[in-house]
C-alpha cells in the first residue's frame, strides 16, 4: 500500500512537470511533450506484455490525466491552433494538403478523444473518485467553457472553418469524431434518452410507455429480402434456355436474434416450382455473402432444442402496439356526422348525440389506444408535452427554461445552425462512395495521405485501405451526430427538433441520403477496409507479420462491417424522422423514386435496417399505385408485420384526404413561421422573452398600472405645471359619454 502511494505520487509528479512543459514557447518542444502526454493516454505501451495491460494502463493514466488538469490546458492549446493565422494561411496556397500540415492538431485531438471516450465508458471495477470524476466532466463538457461557449461548438466552429476553406488542414476526421462521443457523453446515448423519457412522463404524472423501443426491435428478426427485378430476368431467362434452376440452399440468419423459421420462406417453399422468388441470394443461386459462413453440404444436423422457459419470451402477435392520433379520430367523427346526420362540428371528439351506438364504440376504443399525452395538432408527436417538459411557465408570461445540456447546446447553435448543418452534409457527401472526384469539393483526405505517394503496389494498396477507412468512420461520425441531435432536440422541444429538421430538408439532405444508399449496398456492408494486425493495440503489443498484396487484399475475417452497417441504419433513421407526417418530404422520397432504392436495401438481413426501410416504403405506398403494391405483396405482408399499426391509416391505399399538392409547401412556410415565433417568444429579448416585446401580456388591471413606476425624462418637471394646463384642466371632459353605449 505504501509502494502505491509512493508510485501515484510520482506519476503525479511527472504528469505536472509535463503540464509545466506545455507552457513553452517553442513549437518543437511543445509538440514533443504532447505527444509524450498522447503516449501516457494510449496506455504506455512498449512497457506493457498484452492487450489487456495496455488498456488498464489508458484507464487509469486518462483519469490521472484529468485529475491534473491536462484537458483544460489542451483546450487552451486547440484555441491557439485554431486561432493559428499563419497556418491557416499557408495551407490555403498549398497545392496538396498532406499529414505534415495537421500534427499538432491530430495529437491534441488524439488526447482529448482518448480522454472523453475513456471517461465516458463506464465498467464494473470503476473506482469511487472515477465515478465522480465522469460526472464532474460530463458536467465541465456541458457547461460554457472559458470561451463562453459548450465544447461541442468549438468543434462546430472547426467543421464549418473546414468547410468554407478558411482551414482545409484541419483533420476532419478525428474533429467529427472527439464532436460525436462529446455529444453522446454530454446528452446521453439511446439508453440515457429513454430513462429520460420515462423520468419526463413520470414528473408529468403520464401513464408509462406502451413498450421500449430498443427492446422490441432488439426482439425482431430479419425477413428474407424480395427478389429483384434482375433476377427474375435471369431466372426466367433460365428456364427458356431449358436449365434447372438450382435449389435454394437452406440458410439460417446469423444476424438473427432468434433460430424460429422465417414465416416467409415457408410461403416461398411452397411456391418453389413456379414462383421465381423464392431464391432470395444472388442472380443464379449465388450464396449471399451475409450467410456464407452458414452454409454447409451436406445440411448440419438440427441444433438441440430449447428449453420451453426460453421459448415463452418469444414475442407472440405483432411487435407494437397500435396507435392513433387524435386528428384521426376527429377525422372519423366528421365522416361519420356527415354520413348519419348531415352536417359536422368541426374539432369535436366529445359529442355523439345523434350518432348509431356502434360509431360509440368505435370512438370509445380510438380513445382507448390514442395516448392522453397528445396534441390536435402536428406537435403531438412529440412523447411528452412540447412546452412543459423543459420547464413551467410563469405567470407573468415568462417561460422559464431548465438548463439541460440539450437546451444550452441549441442555445449556442442556434445563431449558426444552418451553417452547421449544411457542413455536416457537405462533408456526407465528400465521403458518400457514390460520390465522383470534383475539382471544386473539399477535401476530406487532409488526414490521410502521406506527404510521399506510394510507389510501390503494397503501399498503393495500404493507403486505398485507409482512405476507405478514412470515409466510412466520418460516415459513421455525422449519422450518428445526427440522430442523437434530432431525438435530444425532440426530446428538450418539439420546436428545436423541427428547426433542425427543416434546415436538414433545405439543405437537400433526403436527397443526399437516398444517393448514398443508391450503390451496391451488399457490398458495402461487407466491405472489408480494415488491417487487423495495425489496430491499436494489437501492432504495438505484438511482433507484426509481414505484409503482403494477398493478405490485404484477403481482409480480415468478419463477415460484416459493423460500422457500414451502423452508419447505413443511422441513415435511415434519419430519413424517417424528417418525413415521418411530413407529406410534402413525403412526397420528395417518391419523386426521387426511393422505393426500388430501398427495396435494395432489404437485401441486408438485419432487423433494425428492414424495420427502417419498411417504414419509409409504408409512407409512400399510397402514392406508388395500385400496380406497385400488386407486384410488391411480400413486402407489404412483412411492414404489416413489423410496422406499427395506425389505426384508421390508410396506408395501403390511395385515399388520403392529406395529399393535396397545393398544401405541401403551406406546410413548410407555417412550420417555419411557428419555429421563428418559438425563437423569438424564448431566446431574442429583443422581442420577445423577458425584456418585453410582442410575446408580453397585456396587464388589464387597473390598480396594477396605476401602481407601476414609470419613469419620466428630466425635462418633464420643468412643463409639468405647462402639460396640466393644456392636456387636463383646458380640456372639456364629457362625463355624460361614459354612460352612453358605444
Amino acid at each position: 500500500y505504501y509502494r502505491q502511494c509512493i508510485q501515484v505520487t510520482e506519476q503525479r509528479a511527472y504528469v505536472m512537470r509535463l503540464l509545466d512543459a506545455l507552457e513553452v514557447t517553442d513549437r518543437d518542444k511543445r509538440l514533443k511533450v504532447a505527444r509524450a502526454i498522447l503516449y501516457l493516454a494510449q496506455g504506455v505501451y512498449d512497457e506493457c506484455d498484452s492487450d489487456v495491460d495496455v488498456l488498464y494502463w489508458a484507464r487509469h493514466n486518462v483519469f490521472l490525466l484529468y485529475h491534473m488538469g491536462v484537458f483544460t490546458a489542451l483546450l487552451e492549446l486547440l484555441n491557439m491552433e485554431i486561432d493559428n493565422s499563419q497556418a491557416c494561411s499557408s495551407a490555403v496556397r498549398k497545392p496538396a494538403i498532406s499529414l505534415a500540415d495537421s500534427t499538432e492538431l491530430r495529437v491534441l485531438l488524439s488526447i482529448m478523444y482518448l480522454m472523453v471516450e475513456n471517461i465516458r465508458v463506464q465498467t464494473e471495477d470503476d473506482r469511487p473518485e472515477w465515478i465522480a470524476a465522469r460526472e464532474t466532466f460530463r458536467i465541465e463538457l456541458a457547461a460554457p467553457m472559458c470561451s463562453g461557449e459548450p465544447f461541442a461548438l468549438l468543434l462546430f466552429t472547426m467543421v464549418t472553418k473546414f468547410c468554407s476553406m478558411n482551414a482545409p488542414h484541419f483533420p476532419m476526421k478525428k474533429v467529427l469524431l472527439l464532436l460525436w462521443k462529446t455529444v453522446l457523453f454530454t446528452l446521453g446515448g439511446f439508453e440515457e434518452l429513454q430513462a429520460m423519457k420515462v423520468r419526463g412522463r413520470e414528473r408529468l404524472q403520464l401513464p408509462p410507455l406502451p413498450e421500449d423501443s430498443i427492446r422490441v426491435v432488439r426482439a425482431m428478426r430479419a425477413a428474407s429480402p424480395p427478389a429483384s427485378a434482375m433476377e427474375l430476368i435471369e431466372q426466367q431467362q433460365q428456364q427458356k434456355r431449358g436449365r434447372r434452376s438450382r435449389r435454394p440452399l437452406v440458410k439460417q440468419d446469423s444476424l438473427d436474434t432468434y433460430n424460429e423459421r422465417d414465416p416467409f420462406k415457408n410461403e416461398e417453399a411452397r411456391d418453389e416450382d413456379e414462383d421465381p422468388e423464392d431464391s432470395d441470394s444472388g442472380i443464379e443461386g449465388e450464396v449471399d455473402p451475409l450467410d456464407r459462413d452458414v452454409i454447409i453440404q451436406p445440411p448440419p444436423p438440427p441444433p438441440p432444442l430449447r428449453p420451453p422457459t426460453e421459448r415463452l419470451n418469444f414475442p407472440k402477435g405483432l411487435p407494437w402496439a397500435p396507435k392513433v392520433r387524435e386528428k384521426d379520430i376527429e377525422h372519423f367523427l366528421e365522416t361519420s356526422r356527415n354520413k348519419f346526420i348531415g352536417f359536422t362540428l368541426g374539432n369535436d371528439i366529445d359529442t355523439l348525440v345523434g350518432l348509431p351506438r356502434p360509431i360509440h364504440e368505435s370512438v370509445k376504443t380510438l380513445k382507448q389506444v390514442k395516448p392522453p399525452d397528445q396534441y390536435p395538432d402536428q406537435y403531438s408527436l412529440s412523447p411528452l408535452l412540447p412546452l412543459t417538459l423543459t420547464g413551467n411557465l410563469r405567470l407573468s408570461g415568462e417561460e422559464e427554461v431548465e438548463e439541460t445540456p440539450a437546451e444550452i447546446l441549441y442555445l449556442g447553435m442556434l445563431p449558426n445552425l444552418s451553417q452547421y448543418v449544411i457542413a455536416l452534409l457537405k462533408l456526407l457527401l465528400a465521403a458518400a462512395p457514390t460520390s465522383k472526384a470534383k475539382t471544386d469539393s473539399i477535401n476530406i483526405l487532409a488526414d490521410v495521405l502521406p506527404e510521399e505517394m506510394p510507389i510501390t503496389v503494397l503501399q498503393s494498396m495500404k493507403l486505398g485501405i485507409d482512405v476507405n477507412r478514412h470515409k466510412e468512420i466520418i460516415v459513421k461520425a455525422i449519422s450518428a451526430l445526427l440522430i442523437l441531435l434530432l431525438k435530444h432536440f425532440k426530446l428538450n422541444h418539439i420546436y428545436q427538433f423541427e428547426i433542425v429538421s427543416q434546415h436538414l430538408v433545405f439543405a437537400n439532405c433526403i436527397p443526399l441520403i437516398l444517393k448514398f444508399f443508391n450503390q451496391n449496398i451488399m457490398s458495402y456492408i461487407s466491405a472489408k477496409n480494415s488491417i487487423c494486425v495495425l489496430d491499436f493495440p494489437h501492432c504495438v503489443v505484438h511482433e507484426l507479420p509481414e505484409l503482403t498484396a494477398e493478405s490485404l487484399e484477403a481482409g480480415d475475417n468478419n463477415q460484416f462491417c459493423w460500422r457500414n452497417l451502423f452508419s447505413c441504419i443511422n441513415l435511415l433513421r434519419i430519413l424517417n424522422k424528417l418525413t415521418k407526417w411530413k407529406h410534402s418530404r413525403t412526397m420528395m422520397l417518391v419523386v426521387f423514386k426511393s422505393a426500388p432504392i430501398l427495396k435494395r436495401a432489404l437485401k441486408v438481413k438485419q432487423a433494425m435496417m428492414q424495420l427502417y426501410v419498411l417504414k419509409l416504403l409504408k409512407i409512400q405506398t399510397k402514392y406508388l399505385g395500385r400496380q406497385w403494391r400488386k407486384s410488391n405483396m411480400k413486402t407489404m405482408s412483412a411492414i404489416y408485420q413489423k410496422v406499427r399499426h395506425r389505426l384508421n391509416d390508410d396506408w395501403a391505399y390511395g385515399n388520403d384526404i392529406d395529399a393535396r399538392p397545393w398544401y405541401f409547401q403551406v406546410e413548410e412556410c407555417d412550420m417555419r413561421e411557428s419555429i421563428e415565433k418559438f425563437n423569438s417568444r424564448r431566446y431574442d429579448r429583443s422581442r420577445g422573452g423577458p425584456a418585453g416585446g410582442e410575446f408580453t401580456p397585456v396587464d388589464n388591471c387597473l390598480q396594477s398600472v396605476l401602481g407601476q413606476r414609470v419613469e419620466l425624462p428630466e425635462d418633464f418637471q420643468y412643463s409639468y405645471e405647462l402639460w396640466l394646463e393644456r392636456e387636463v384642466f383646458s380640456q372639456p371632459i364629457q362625463w355624460e359619454g361614459l354612460l352612453e353605449r358605444p
